[in-house]
């Protein structure tokens, strides 16, 4: 255990040190956390520029590693902790590290699968055609001659992300307890919500799951493939899909491709998201250009599902009044709309979110959609998000970053692409499917059974708060915001006050002692004891002189 605290606390100082290095030095004075540097506070830190943080912020979470890398990721899908300029800086984070060696993936593949890899495959190439934080990928083909791309888990990598994770839960408490600029974020949730999504990537078999779902749902669709699950060969730590005879899109050279053979490609890649996100409810949630292999002239491959989304039927029911009331200018119901998302804001700044969201809405309101820049739209309603502390739900975080990410990948291949023009058609049919005669009478029925149901139990919910009221059982809490952080305050003002009385009794006490002491040991011409007194009087009350002059108020 000591040597695991030991561990910690070196990584710890190198996090501080190498955040110092990109420019955050300003960020450890302002809030007194420079204890965690080795040299303390003898050092003047270098100041970041304003107009660089997001790429210091980038450089920095590059040099700590993998994990870091991840939950930089993950914060570029929160435009309600980070401001624009900076989400847009995290977004090009990406992982890049260095493939481990062959003999660990023959070791992991062996011990999962059970079988020496000659008895396995007929070929595996030894060299990976793609390596990121968590696991690598390799070309092989199966004993009945088809090609796959068998994905190999690290060596390490849950023992290194739980490690990290553990640090990542320290810097949180420590945030909590003294960066009060960020009380409005709940860094301990924030942590939890990475450490849900990057240990769900640790698991193959749930990646699977996603795979075979997707192939599922586009299995009728000529112009997208997703490649087939290989159950047999797939493991928690290793997983084996058939193997997509193409070219990423990021390595696309889109100067050997026609205008119109772009335009053809990127709404094609953007249909396919829309038909994951209105007609399906599960939706790839990382569509970025190593994900998505160009097969053919019209033809796409979609890889990695280890991030998936997926809206209920309460979600799409949710969106689809969100839709009629902007399709109607309802601007005032927007709030309640988004509120009824899951999206949180603070009630006092209602009428402020209001007002704010009706001028974006009114700024784009009747435009034709090409004078529209998505981007640009996207770019304001994150600062909107931003300025006012708005709280969103995971789901929809995701569905924004997958949005956000093929606007980009659309705009790269044809500059003129809009990701609107392709919802807009596949949101009407939604509001016409949600309300159509049958959808209508179902609801109308189901709500029916709902209400008639409440109906029903509501005589004996009153009979039962009657009697509580009458036999004094009704109880009212009241939940106070800050009361503990308060409650610290209080304690040490306290202890301060008491070790001050207990110093003034001391001097007192020893002064009376050498005054009026006639008899017993001296030492310079005082009382021992009340030498004695005078010294533990002295150290406490340098004690607490010292903390007021630490904590700035003196």
């Amino acid at each position: 255990m000591s040597r695991q605290g030991t561990r910690n606390l070196g990584r710890m100082s190198e996090i501080a040190q190498v955040a110092v290095r990109h420019g955050f030095g300003y960020f450890f004075k302002r809030h007194r956390l420079t204890d965690l540097l080795p040299w303390g506070n003898d050092v003047a830190l270098q100041d970041g520029q304003p107009s660089e943080r997001g790429v210091h912020l980038r450089r920095m979470l590059d040099e700590l590693g993998p994990t870091f890398v991840k939950f930089g990721q993950l914060l570029s899908m929160r435009p309600d902790i980070l401001p624009p300029d900076v989400i847009a800086e995290l977004r090009g984070l990406q992982d890049d590290v260095r493939p481990f060696p062959f003999a660990e993936v023959e070791e992991t593949i062996e011990s999962e699968l059970g079988l020496s890899l000659d008895r396995l495959f007929l070929d595996f190439d030894p060299t990976p055609i793609a390596a990121a934080s968590i696991g690598q990928v390799h070309r092989a083909v199966l004993p009945t001659g088809r090609k796959v791309a068998v994905k190999v888990q690290r060596p390490g990598a849950p023992r290194q992300i739980e490690a990290d994770l553990g640090l990542l839960y320290q810097a949180a408490r420590l945030v909590r307890e003294r960066v009060r600029a960020l009380d409005f974020i709940d860094a301990r949730a924030l942590v939890d919500e990475f450490a849900r999504s990057i240990r769900q990537e640790l698991d193959y078999g749930l990646e699977a799951r996603n795979a075979e779902r997707f192939r599922r749902d586009f299995a009728t669709h000529p112009n997208v493939l997703v490649p087939q699950v290989f159950w047999s060969y797939t493991r928690a730590r290793v997983l084996t899909l058939e193997f997509l005879e193409g070219k990423q899109l990021a390595d696309v050279d889109v100067g050997e491709y026609t205008l119109d053979e772009r335009r053809r490609l990127a709404y094609l890649i953007t249909e396919a998201w829309m038909t994951m996100i209105f007609r399906n409810g599960f939706f790839h949630a990382d569509p970025h250009p190593a994900n998505i292999l160009v097969l053919g002239p019209e033809q796409i491959g979609l890889v990695d599902f280890g991030q998936a989304g997926k809206l209920t039927e309460d979600d799409m029911a949710k969106a689809t009044r969100l839709f009629i009331d902007a399709a109607n200018e309802n601007v005032d119901a927007l709030p309640r709309r988004l509120a009824a998302l899951g999206v949180r804001y603070p009630r006092e700044k209602e009428v402020q979110f209001a007002a704010e969201l009706r001028e974006l809405y009114y700024r784009y309101y009747g435009a034709n959609l090409a004078e529209i820049d998505p981007l640009q739209v996207m770019r304001e309603t994150f600062a909107l998000i931003y300025s006012m502390n708005l709280q969103l739900p995971t789901r929809f975080v995701l569905l924004d970053k997958a949005v956000a990410t093929l606007a980009s990948v659309g705009v790269e291949l044809y500059p003129d692409f809009n990701v609107f023009e392709v919802a807009r058609p596949y949101a009407r049919g939604l509001m016409l499917g949600r309300f159509g005669p049958r959808r209508v009478a179902a609801r109308v029925r189901r709500e029916s059974l709902a209400l008639a149901q409440v109906g029903r139990d509501l005589p004996y919910q009153l009979h039962d708060v009657l009697e509580q009221a009458r036999d004094g059982q009704i109880e009212v809490g009241f939940v106070h915001k800050g009361l503990d952080d308060f409650m610290h305050k209080l304690d040490v003002l306290f202890n301060r006050l008491v070790v001050a009385l207990v110093v003034v009794g001391g001097l007192i006490g020893s002064s009376l002692l050498g005054i009026f002491s006639e008899a017993g040991p001296t030492v310079f011409g005082l009382h021992f004891l009340a030498v004695v007194g005078f010294l533990l009087s002295g150290v406490l009350g340098a004690w607490v002189l010292w903390g007021v002059i630490r904590s700035g108020r003196l």
